[in-house]
């Protein structure tokens, strides 16, 4: 949690090759300098490790919110606009051909790497380009929340701990904004889309979902249990020796309700995203399979909060009542102190410890959207609450059926605010009256992808760089 998005990447393109600016000669050329820039920090990106991808995002974003503003003049123009108190007058003299390489949607073969779409309009290409930074902010998100999750390092103090995750909700929110606005300039399209990635249904999941996550971290602010958990697993912590863990009371009621919230932005995302059909017609397992691990995981957390209110008011059987529906939306087994070997323990154990070396890795964590990490919390309150009603109280447990038919409505805490698309200065665009001092051959470069550079000759096994393939036999039949 929050999804790990991988970034698209795109082909050269120069404007000047379609389009002429009358009013601001220098304009396409601008354009193409700026989207030339996004587009080598995208492969960049592309190539890093994965533990080096994080601190790569800032400069991502600040080339993309630097291309939008030339990419929406241009835009403009066509239309005779006027941009920052100047008339823009752009045309068209042929017909554009960008190509981007999709990330959600699904692979035409198994195994095997989305092939790029080509686009013709400068609308799909600021639909990519606009994904592209809601995306980034989704991952910057993640990059806020991994320290709250690595158990190989000191524990975060509660200070360093909510500054992350109001980081993280601000970045979340920003992606339901850009999303959103997507979704509502989709509606006046009357083309297809060229792929599943920017519809107007898949940017409106994913401003769902964007939504949904900051409602999330929301509870998980004031929710001490995942980092009680999370202190357990941490050998590096030594609190435990001189004191034990303090879990204040939290406002159950209210978090099980924000959280029944997240579910049903969760659903809706997961529902949008439902079509038929495959390749790059239909998004990917991964996402949708995400979507409705978020939704029961939102659930399964309702529960526990129900079931954290029930063992507030001495309601002990119906506290443990309420973690049994948390299990049974998780799709997990009620856990049964058993002596010897069991395959389904030794399963679980080897989940958790690849899950655990995810997170210290950074590759790929949270896939399952907290799924585990809310299992824990829910098999730790089981087993401390059956021990006292076994023991004390002996209540009785209802059944998960009569807890869940009692469920309320969700209640929303944040609201998606307008995008406010970046607009040109008035004096960068006084400057651009003037001719261009170069010509612009951004749309010359042959290599667009990291795979058309890797469909090069390589270079002989243990040769110098540029060395030729001379000693190898012209025959490639077998020896035999």
């Amino acid at each position: 949690m929050p999804f790990p998005f991988t970034l698209p990447t795109t082909s050269s393109f120069s404007f000047s090759s379609s389009f002429t600016c009358e009013s601001h000669p220098s304009l396409t050329l601008n354009a193409s300098t700026h989207r030339g820039v996004v587009r080598d920090s995208l492969k960049k990106h592309k190539r890093l490790p994965a533990t080096s991808q994080a601190p790569n995002l800032p400069s991502i974003l600040s080339n993309l919110n630097s291309y939008l503003p030339y990419l929406l003049a241009v835009d403009a123009g066509l239309s005779s606009k006027v941009v920052s108190g100047e008339e823009v007058s752009v045309v068209l003299t042929s017909t554009p051909t960008i190509e981007w390489r999709p990330t959600l949607s699904d692979h035409a073969v198994p195994g095997k790497e989305t092939a790029r779409v080509k686009i013709q309009s400068l609308e799909y290409e600021l639909f990519f380009a606009l994904s592209t930074v809601g995306y980034t902010h989704t991952l910057l998100a993640r990059s806020s929340l991994h320290p709250l999750y690595v158990t190989s390092g000191a524990p975060l103090s509660a200070q360093a701990r909510t500054a992350a995750i109001t980081t993280a909700t601000k970045h979340l929110l920003d992606a339901a904004s850009v999303h959103d606005y997507l979704a509502r300039r989709a509606e006046g399209l009357t083309t297809t889309s060229p792929c599943a990635d920017i519809t107007q249904s898949t940017a409106r999941a994913m401003s769902q979902l964007a939504l949904a996550e900051a409602t999330l971290l929301a509870v998980l602010k004031d929710d001490p249990y995942p980092a009680v958990v999370a202190q357990d697993r941490n050998a590096n912590d030594r609190e435990w020796m001189y004191k034990a863990p303090e879990i204040p009371k939290v406002r159950a009621h209210l978090f099980a309700r924000l959280c029944l919230a997240a579910a049903d932005h969760a659903a809706q995302a997961s529902s949008l995203c439902q079509s038929s059909g495959r390749g790059v017609s239909k998004l990917n397992d991964k996402l949708l399979q995400y979507l409705e691990d978020f939704r029961k995981t939102s659930r399964a957390k309702a529960c526990r909060f129900f079931g954290i209110d029930a063992e507030i008011s001495g309601q002990t059987g119906n506290a443990l009542g309420w973690l049994r529906c948390g299990l049974q939306e998780l799709g997990v087994e009620l856990k049964e102190a058993k002596k010897g070997l069991s395959l389904s323990r030794m399963k679980k154990d080897w989940s958790e410890r690849r899950e655990d070396k995810k997170i210290e890795r950074g590759t790929n964590w949270g896939a399952d959207a907290g799924r585990l990490e809310e299992t824990r919390v829910i098999e730790m309150l089981d087993a401390k609450w059956t021990k006292v009603n076994d023991t004390m109280l002996t209540q009785a447990v209802p059944s998960p059926g009569t807890l869940l038919a009692t469920l309320p409505s969700g209640r929303d805490m944040h609201a998606i605010k307008p995008y406010q698309l970046p607009e040109l200065g008035r004096e960068p665009l006084e400057a651009m009256r003037a001719p261009p001092d170069r010509s612009d051959d951004f749309g010359d470069e042959q290599l667009s992808s990291d795979d058309d550079e890797r469909t090069l000759a390589p270079a002989p096994v243990g040769a110098f760089p540029s060395t030729p393939d001379e000693d190898r036999s012209a025959s490639r039949r077998s020896y035999y």
